[in-house]
């Protein structure tokens, strides 16, 4: 289609409530200009929508009818070196040339008005990142997010693939979201060469990606719990997200997943006893978390810094295309294992966890009754796991042919998109890690709060700086 159709399209599907679940370029090589791709996730019908169009090195930009376009372009611009004519704010996302130069930080004017710079590097073992505060006094006006210290190139470097080392590009990605990446990788491969794993493989992947839920939820609540000073939940919820963590050692050998999720199936069966012992320590850390993350939700002090800081309201979290935990905290109801289910979730009812205050206090809570939906899920699949094989063989990959592929990580959507030359090699592999989506979320959360706030309403969002810089 035309760019003016492929613009007109995206903006009407969008509108209509589709979700822009990717948007990227790709040079021609040898040629000027470029051809952009959108995928469009539409809720209620479980169908995705793949637009394409070839463009110069410029054209129109969508960002001002369609603001959840406004990340992936600067990206496009960026990458491709294709100009979204127009866009409000165009400037790069990681800064991944050795020619950047310097920032140009946008900057408030006025009495009394100052600047607060934030990082890269911190006080605390996290990722860098950088942060812009523009302050009036204690509040702030404008908060401006700078990432890219942890670019690797892991697009790049997945081009020609697949091959040995494809896998442990894919797993470390986002490390704390291993079992998501994997399993998305695994089903554009399975699409790709024609495989269908067996439902025993299906489930045990299900019980590793909703242990790696329960292990993160848990310790954001402590951490949350440590941003506001109450030290009980935050000391308890530190030995208890270690206590799930063991629980996928137990399963695969490696506590965060590695080398559990392959192309065909998982590496790792599990049999009667393992499924006894996991069992036994899921009723142990079940009731450890309940005690624990209870007594911080009924604590008046932490309430009130929880209930209204760092609001993000139904309509801008919709406009911005948040996901996951932060989007169903401002009461959207999108979760893709209900509306696009994949494996086992095609048979498993998964109601969608949601608040809709979209603060702090939202974000929390959103993340206890997701813990306490995944615990009733692991529970239930450990003691009917399906007969079948672990594992099918993978045929050769389709040539000339574009797979999307859908996940619910436990920070929210992760989408794939794999393109294929007429070898069957990979032309191209566009990731987009939930935080891609969420870090301006993020900052528009900040505007008009006290500075004081950041680190909490940071780590009520608890976004991926390896997963966005890639």
């Amino acid at each position: 289609m035309s760019a003016g159709d492929f613009r007109q399209t995206l903006c009407a599907r969008v509108s209509a409530g589709a979700r822009l679940s990717a948007l990227f370029a790709r040079r021609k090589a040898g040629e000027s200009g470029g051809r952009l791709y959108a995928v469009l996730a539409m809720p209620g019908s479980n169908n995705l929508g793949l637009l394409c169009c070839d463009v110069g090195d410029s054209y129109p930009s969508i960002t001002g009818d369609c603001p959840a376009a406004h990340w992936f372009e600067r990206e496009i611009a960026e990458r491709a070196g294709i100009r979204p004519e127009g866009h409000p704010w165009l400037k790069p996302v990681r800064f991944a040339g050795k020619d950047v130069g310097l920032t140009d930080f946008y900057r408030m004017d006025g009495n009394e008005v100052h600047e607060v710079a934030v990082g890269p590097v911190h006080a605390g073992v996290i990722e860098p990142g950088h942060f812009r505060f523009q302050c009036h006094g204690e509040t702030v006006h404008h908060l401006e997010i700078s990432l890219g210290y942890q670019h690797r190139g892991i697009e790049d470097a997945l081009i020609g693939g697949p091959d040995a080392r494809t896998i442990h590009y894919i797993e470390p990605l986002a490390g704390d979201t291993t079992i998501g990446h994997a399993t998305a990788y695994a089903m554009a491969i399975e699409a790709l060469g024609g495989s269908r794993p067996s439902a025993r493989a299906h489930a045990i992947r299900a019980i590793a990606a909703e242990l790696e839920r329960l292990a993160n939820h848990i310790g954001d609540l402590g951490a949350l719990a440590g941003d506001v000073g109450f030290l009980p939940t935050m000391s308890y919820c530190g030995r208890i997200r270690g206590d799930v963590l063991n629980c996928t050692g137990v399963l695969c050998g490696n506590r965060f997943g590695r080398r559990l999720v392959v192309p065909g199936g998982i590496m790792h069966d599990l049999d009667e006893r393992l499924c006894k012992d996991l069992l036994d320590r899921l009723e142990s850390i079940e009731r450890d978390a309940t005690d624990a993350i209870e007594l911080m939700f009924n604590a008046p002090s932490v309430l009130a810094r929880f209930e209204g800081a760092g609001t993000v309201s139904h309509e801008l979290a919709n406009q911005l295309g948040l996901v996951g935990v932060a989007a169903r905290a401002s009461d959207i109801e999108y979760d893709v294992r209900r509306e696009f289910p994949y494996g086992i979730y095609q048979f498993t009812q998964m109601p969608i966890c949601t608040w809709s205050t979209g603060d702090c206090f939202a974000r929390a809570y959103v993340r206890w009754l997701e813990a306490k939906q995944s615990f009733a899920f692991v529970r239930e699949h450990l003691r009917s796991l399906p007969a079948g094989a672990t594992r099918q063989g993978v045929g050769e990959l389709a040539a000339g042919k574009i797979v999307v592929a859908l996940v619910e990580g436990w920070r929210g959507e992760i989408c794939h998109v794999v393109g294929t030359d007429q070898s069957g090699r990979f032309a191209f592999y566009k990731i987009v890690d939930p935080s891609f989506h969420n870090w301006f979320g993020l900052a528009m959360a900040l505007r008009e709060q006290q500075i004081s706030d950041f680190p909490l309403c940071n780590k009520s969002f608890n976004l991926s700086y390896c997963g966005h810089d890639l």
